[in-house]
């Protein structure tokens, strides 16, 4: 018997889960197991395979330029195959093809590991009831309805629905993305609409247990499994391409259409003028190199490595390069809460003990502090219940930290402090306040315990207590309430209303008095009030003189509350004002309560008090365009799945914003995937989520994501930068070469490539090192659907091609009547003025302002490419290799003088601009 896949198997009872999966207490029969197994498949995750390494390379030639370019080498080789000569411009064509096809497909053969990732959740062993018998069977044996047995530090093997548990506790965070213990118990049923990370009753593939031990029976396997849900998702996700990938796309759509409209003018202009159709078919092959910027790609790659180099120093490792540039255009930032916003550890923040509010005074740690009397703790009087007294007497505060370290599983800092992060947070608030716990545990040892149970919400612990000294602050005993006898004391600690529902007393500022109704009320008040504001709370008791379990847990005496949260990362608060003055707009969304998110969020900054929070089950019923217009204006998030994470991003996405998405579950993982940057957490994140993202943050830590996004944005000017300076020196070369028909002779393809990538190439890569402008994270993001051309940068190549090409020509059309050789005096003559063009596109202040410190990498690349210039023209084998002649000093001088009147130019229109 197979059930219906759509069962909620948190609606049945434990005994109505057995009767639908067709199985007995003794487990399923091995014959049973098998023709389910047959049915079912493996209990393996199942992924749709991905492109080959052959589709990913041949992917990378639909570049329109590099086909272009691959056109360009056909054609240049035919030539040389009909001249007997060697190919050397298609040769230099393909190795450039060659090595930016390469880049591209060692960027992207890497894409599809999240996927294979998540088949290291799989637990290799399990222990499964069969024909009556306990065994070991490799989990992916397993199938609906197999009886499994699960203790502490197992890892579920199966989606299953729990039938016994003994204070059995899961870690979930692969799911939910939140560090706590999920307590699981196996009744009563549950809503159908129950969200997943209050499912108690269920247990779920590639979590932990953490604590406890427990039966369950299996209710899905494989691509069934929640897990395997998600691994769907991972493979429908589809990222968007990133603002650069869109601008490099329509920038290679450009200049070719470009380049084939210069061509064919170019071709036609020399056709009317008498030209012969091999000179104009080498003419064509030279402006169509000339007007593509070889080099651009490898810059573009090269800059990009050289941000994330950077990144790495501010904890930030980029996984895939164009993410570089993507997190510089970033709109919104949706970010989950716990370890990223928050310090991922619990810290006592406040105290209820008498009628006093305690908080740790900051001043003095560790100490007495200022005030003895309160162990470095600031204080506020509460308005006190009827018939109390008001104040706290001293040492009741020191029982209360006692009760805390004594009634603690956790180890002491000492130790690794290791343990529930809640019951470490107790005893490092005892730390604090100078009780040593490795010396107070060996004075009062452990007589008996009772766990934490889920049921009672609480646990208890009885400590010897021979000479009464650790109870002396209780006093006797008042109002003929008796205590059991014994030298034990008992401490309780556990959930508000459940410990104060077995305390008859309670320590105001008199000591030990009875706790009336109006007085628990009150106590009641001020857990409620804590609560609000997103503090969890832990309660304690205490009973001198205790007889032992078998006594009871009535009659206790309240020693007051603890109020943890997990504290903000002190410099989160200063990174979402950077995002604000940015122009980016942070959205939290997590699985977290929203009372706890609310907190967080205005405690940060990140949204204002009263903002509207929606949780996950309120967007289930909301179409495409109502949660687009919600995403528009709601920035918190909470209790949310995967599958609503993936539609905020894809809602996000719809309105035009870019999107980055942090995570560390694999439950964040489709979502990291979808976004135009996925940020994983480096030390807290999952294998899965780490694979699907393409940054991962080295720290955890907020701040480090806007740090990125400077350093993405620094990129993109960089980028800008050097599409100016290349495009503007390749529109002066197709000027020149346009104009060659007139002289009767063309630069040839080789040495429009020399140029291209030695004159152009080297001082670009060293513009990607200049030094980042210092209002970078005051201006707002690049509009994503923003040409790369936008904001004047169009303009500006077109004049600088315009005044580049003219001198050039200018030069050409002297040196020709002169009888100089004009070819070898023009291409010089491009080399030199493109050096002179970095220098002063190296910075946006005058050249001769500018600190040849500022960028000794820019200063060192002209040089290199002015010596590299110089010994073409000087090395004989190389003048032959490039057809160029040696120039005398006074052709030379001519070179370098055009080329200063260039550079002139350049300064005078920078003063202009500004």
């Amino acid at each position: 018997m197979i059930p219906p896949e759509a069962t909620d198997w948190q609606t049945l009872s434990g005994p109505e889960c057995l009767r639908r999966l067709g199985v007995e207490r003794e487990g399923l029969g091995g014959a049973a197991a098998a023709e389910r197994l047959a049915t079912t498949g493996p209990n393996r995750l199942h992924l749709p395979p991905g492109p080959g390494r052959w589709r990913i390379l041949l992917d990378q030639f639909s570049n329109v330029m590099l086909l272009l370019l691959l056109a360009v080498a056909a054609v240049s080789a035919a030539l040389a195959v009909v001249d007997h000569a060697i190919p050397k411009d298609a040769i230099a064509i393909l190795l450039i093809v060659g090595l930016t096809a390469l880049l591209g497909y060692l960027q992207e053969s890497r894409a599809l590991l999240a996927l294979r990732s998540l088949l290291d959740l799989a637990q290799p062993l399990a222990r499964v009831r069969r024909d009556g018998s306990w065994q070991r069977l490799p989990a992916d044996q397993l199938v609906p309805g197999d009886l499994i047995r699960l203790e502490s530090g197992d890892r579920v093997p199966a989606d299953a629905r729990l039938l016994e548990g003994s204070d059995l506790g899961l870690q979930e965070s692969a799911l939910t993305g939140e560090a706590d213990l999920v307590g699981k118990r196996p009744e009563p049923p549950l809503a159908a609409d129950t969200p997943l990370v209050e499912r108690s009753n269920c247990l779920f593939l590639g979590t932990a247990v953490g604590r406890g031990r427990g039966l369950a029976v299996v209710t899905a396997t494989g691509m069934a499994t929640v897990l395997g849900g998600i691994a769907t998702l991972i493979h429908t996700a589809r990222p968007e391409p990133t603002p650069l990938q869109q601008r490099l796309a329509d920038l290679s759509r450009q200049l070719v259409a470009w380049a084939l409209g210069l061509v064919a003018a170019v071709v036609l202009g020399g056709w009317l003028l008498g030209g012969s159709p091999l000179a104009l078919l080498e003419l064509a092959l030279s402006t169509a190199v000339a007007i593509v910027p070889e080099g651009l790609p490898a810059v573009i790659t090269v800059s990009l490595a050289i941000g994330t180099q950077r990144m790495v120093r501010r904890a930030a490792l980029v996984r895939h390069l164009p993410a570089v540039e993507a997190l510089g255009a970033i709109t919104v930032i949706c970010t989950d809460k716990t370890g990223t916003l928050t310090q991922n550890r619990q810290v006592v923040t406040e105290l209820r003990c008498g009628t006093l509010a305690l908080r740790p005074d900051e001043e003095h740690q560790g100490g007495r502090g200022a005030d003895d009397s309160r162990h470095g703790f600031l204080t506020t009087e509460l308005a006190a219940p009827p018939g109390a007294v008001a104040g706290l007497i001293p040492a009741h505060l020191e029982l209360l930290l006692q009760a805390g370290v004594l009634c603690n599983d956790a180890e002491p800092q000492q130790r690794g402090g290791m343990g529930d992060p809640t019951e470490v947070a107790l005893l490092e608030i005892a730390a604090r306040a100078g009780l040593e716990a490795t010396s107070l545990r060996a004075q009062h040892g452990r007589a008996h315990e009772m766990p934490f149970c889920s049921e009672q919400r609480m646990m208890a612990v009885w400590v010897s207590d021979t000479d009464g000294r650790l109870t002396a602050p209780l006093g006797p005993p008042v109002l003929g309430l008796s205590p059991a006898g014994g030298s034990l004391l008992l401490i309780a600690k556990g959930a508000p209303e459940a410990i104060l529902h077995r305390c008859d007393r309670w320590l105001d500022g008199a000591g030990v008095r009875p706790l009336s109704e109006a007085q628990r009320d009150w106590w009641l008040a001020q857990a409620r009030g804590l609560a609000a504001s997103g503090l969890r709370l832990l309660a304690f008791a205490a009973a001198p003189r205790h007889g032992g379990p078998q006594a009871g847990l009535q009659t206790l005496v309240l020693l007051g509350l603890m109020a943890q949260r997990d504290p903000p990362r002190p410099e989160v608060p200063a990174a979402v004002a950077r995002c604000r003055g940015a122009g980016i707009r942070p959205v939290m969304v997590t699985g977290d309560h929203p009372l706890t998110a609310r907190s967080i969020s205005e405690a940060i900054g990140l949204a204002e008090p009263g903002s509207p929070i929606v949780q996950g089950p309120e967007l289930e019923g909301l179409d495409a365009a109502a949660l687009e217009a919600l995403v528009r204006r709601t920035s918190l998030f909470a209790r949310v799945v995967p599958e609503q994470k993936l539609r905020i991003v894809r809602a996000l996405q719809a309105t035009g914003a870019v999107v980055a998405m942090t995570g560390d579950g694999v439950n964040d993982a489709p979502a990291l995937r979808q976004a135009h940057v996925g940020v994983a957490m480096g030390i807290s994140g999952s294998d899965v989520s780490r694979e699907a993202a393409d940054v991962v943050l080295l720290d955890d830590n907020f701040a480090s994501i806007v740090n990125a996004v400077e350093e993405g944005r620094q990129v993109y000017a960089n980028i800008r930068r050097f599409v100016r300076f290349i495009l503007g020196c390749n529109l002066g070369e197709l000027i020149t070469i346009g104009s060659a028909p007139l002289l009767g002779l063309a630069l040839t393809p080789l040495q429009i490539l020399w140029i291209n990538l030695v004159t152009d190439g080297l001082p670009a890569l060293a513009l990607a090192l200049g030094p980042p402008a210092e209002d970078l994270m005051r201006q707002p993001p690049i509009e994503p659907g923003e040409s790369i051309f936008a904001r004047g940068l169009g303009s500006a190549i077109l004049r600088i091609g315009l005044v580049f090409g003219a001198l050039v020509v200018a030069l050409m059309v002297v040196a020709a009547r002169l009888g100089r050789p004009w070819q070898t005096m023009a291409f010089t003559t491009l080399c030199l003025a493109q050096l002179g063009h970095a220098l002063s596109a190296g910075s946006d202040r005058a050249l001769w302002r500018s600190a040849p410190a500022a960028n000794p990498w820019l200063l060192g690349a002209v040089l290199a490419s002015a010596a590299l210039q110089l010994m073409l023209l000087y090395v004989a084998p190389l003048a032959h290799f490039f057809g160029v002649t040696p120039l005398t000093a006074s052709e030379l001088g001519a070179c370098g003088g055009v080329s200063l009147l260039f550079v002139t130019y350049l300064e005078l229109e920078k003063l202009w601009s500004r």
